[in-house]
């Protein structure tokens, strides 16, 4: 496809695909903030054998090149079945994500028509954008707040113009996404969450504890029963196998510290988890989007034995429904409070809280005023409904049916 000033090509080849790659590199050269993504963590996404989205969906890719033959853009395009046509949504709705390209308005619309064109011969109503061929923990959402700090490992980061490209195409904000920042040396925590952590310690049946690096496997169950219970309130979200947790423990196994998740337990069991892990981030921009054997050899020196990461990504913090409301946010938190970011023993100078969307009110309210953490960046999920003339509606706030008191 093309225009007056522009050339689409889509991804077909290996070579063509390092080029989609390695076009960030070349755009963010210089920046001090960004980071480099690893290659393979990107290249998975559009992988079928890595990529479960593909067993009822598709994606394409898209590199725009100027008259020159210089690459200075591109785009994915993509969908699947189970939450394309999720009840949650009023129309089949897409996505759009990996969008980078340099600042021109003529180039964006090309890269968002291609996407949005490719999507309704697909059958969908609406696209998403910029947003993950997958689950949201990873590469979701436009930076609009924050530029001037680093970005977590898997967070998006990009420069202040493409908020406008989006929004200059017509896209609409359909929810944000909050990252907030604890310093573990200067902030305290509110003193309401002593008190109410005291009256749950006095309840029979409540233990805390971290996680035992011996039995990762009852971990990983204790993980998915708890996400099953209380992640299912929120759109767009799936329950998890066993095979899926066990996953996702083996992959965090390399760089897990376990000083710093926790889980408790009411009557031996699960009720709610706090995970955290050190942010790679703070190593991997060395090795510009490489991971080969040297390379893991110096992440895992950097992290086991300089233990030169500073920084902690806080993944998931999660209570089921039932136990919501009785204090143990307010008990794990003291807990780690005490037991660790206040033992003297921690190397961390900074805890973030990462993807604590605006439709989650009671999440933003907790950790703004218990945890006392400062928004530091935000992130927004964009929507673009292919009939201009329908009624937008942003994502719908989440209730829950009880409250700390």
């Amino acid at each position: 496809m093309s225009n007056t000033k522009y050339t689409l090509k889509e991804v077909t080849s290996a070579a063509l695909e390092q080029e989609f790659i390695d076009l960030p590199k070349r755009l963010y050269k210089g920046n001090r903030y960004w980071v480099c993504p690893l290659d393979d963590d990107i290249k998975a996404v559009f992988n079928p054998e890595k990529n479960k989205y593909f067993a009822d969906g598709e994606a394409i890719r898209w590199i725009a090149y100027d008259r020159n033959g210089v690459a200075v853009g591109r785009i994915a395009a993509f969908y699947d079945k189970e939450h394309a046509y999720s009840q949650d949504y009023e129309q089949p709705t897409g996505g759009c994500g990996f969008f980078e390209a340099v600042n021109d308005q003529e180039l964006a619309n090309l890269l968002f028509d291609t996407a949005r064109l490719w999507l309704v011969s697909r059958g969908m109503e609406a696209m998403d954008g910029p947003i993950n061929f997958g689950p949201r923990d990873s590469w979701w959402g436009l930076l609009v707040d924050g530029f001037e700090f680093q970005p977590l490992y898997a967070n998006p980061y990009n420069p202040p113009y493409y908020k406008e490209l989006f929004e200059n195409y017509g896209f609409q904000n359909y929810f944000n996404q909050n990252t907030y920042l604890w310093r573990v040396d200067d902030d305290d925590i509110n003193t309401m969450i002593h008190q109410r952590a005291e009256r749950l310690m006095n309840t029979p049946g409540y233990t805390f504890d971290h996680i035992n690096m011996k039995d990762l496997e009852s971990v990983a169950e204790d993980f998915r029963i708890i996400y099953n219970k209380a992640w299912s309130l929120f759109t767009g979200v799936t329950p998890m196998t066993k095979e899926e947790a066990q996953k996702i423990v083996n992959t965090l196994r390399p760089i897990i510290d376990p000083n710093i998740i926790f889980f408790t337990y009411f009557n031996n069991e699960p009720v709610g988890f706090f995970i955290m892990v050190p942010d790679i981030n703070r190593i991997i921009g060395k090795f510009n989007g490489k991971l080969n054997l040297w390379n893991k050899l110096r992440l895992m020196w950097d992290l086991k034995v300089r233990k030169s990461c500073d920084r902690i990504f806080g993944m998931i913090f999660a209570v089921t429904p039932e136990f919501q409301g009785k204090g143990v946010e307010s008990g794990m938190i003291k807990y780690v409070y005490d037991t660790y970011f206040r033992s003297g023993k921690t190397k961390y100078k900074t805890v973030e809280f990462a993807w604590i969307g605006d439709f989650n009110p009671v999440m933003n309210r907790m950790i703004q005023s218990y945890v006392c953490a400062t928004r530091h960046k935000m992130h927004t999920t964009y929507r673009y409904l292919f009939d201009r003339t329908k009624e937008f509606k942003r994502c719908p706030r989440l209730g829950f049916k009880r409250s700390e008191k």
